[in-house]
């Protein structure tokens, strides 16, 4: 019998993501800081509070795989965090227009039976197109992404302030690259599909 699945987050777009693979699974809010480190890369950063996020809720669920994920976008050695509101959001989609931003996605599948990790990074670039004040305000008007990094959801209307995407998994600039989940899962002798 396989070891239960348990999603580290309480993010929609993850819990989503991770329902397609059609495994069941159960949910858990990880109490983390996700306050960078000194010095801290915003990879590094991503990487370790998927793990951290995945170690937070492992205590609860003896026996179980827990799946951790965390994002950073990043341009010029800036993080770009979620928005949380319009003002926040017009400002970080006004500077993001027509340039080119890193979104390094972190998951983690933990087994609580041993205690290991496996750890990794999917990175994706995104290039914005030039955006103007009015084109900004329509698109937050229909989709206020103000729970997005970057303030673009792609997965929905935000797609059409975008150039361009460059990355291996499409699904891991929506929060959960599934390819290397699926690859992690296999490794633990679960099917999928």
């Amino acid at each position: 019998m396989n070891p239960p699945l348990v999603l580290a987050s309480t993010s929609r777009y993850r819990r989503d993501l991770l329902s397609r693979l059609g495994l069941p699974f159960a949910v858990a809010r990880p109490d983390t800081d996700e306050s960078p480190l000194p010095g801290e890369t915003p990879s590094a950063l991503a990487l370790r509070l998927a793990e951290a996020k995945a170690r937070a809720v492992a205590g609860a669920f003896p026996c179980s795989l827990v799946i951790g994920s965390d994002q950073v976008a990043e341009m010029d050695g800036r993080i770009f965090g979620k928005p949380g509101d319009h003002a926040r959001a017009v400002a970080q989609l006004k500077e993001l227009s027509g340039r080119t931003v890193s979104f390094f996605t972190a998951l983690c599948l933990l087994d609580t039976r041993s205690g290991e990790a496996d750890v990794r990074g999917v990175p994706t670039r995104v290039s914005f197109r030039v955006l103007d004040e009015a084109s900004i305000e329509r698109y937050l008007a229909r989709e206020p992404a103000y729970d997005c990094a970057g303030s673009a959801k792609s997965e929905g209307l935000g797609i059409a302030l975008l150039d361009r995407i460059e990355g291996d998994d499409p699904n891991a600039l929506v929060g959960l690259p599934l390819i290397a989940l699926c690859d992690m899962l296999r490794r633990h002798n679960i099917s999928v599909p």
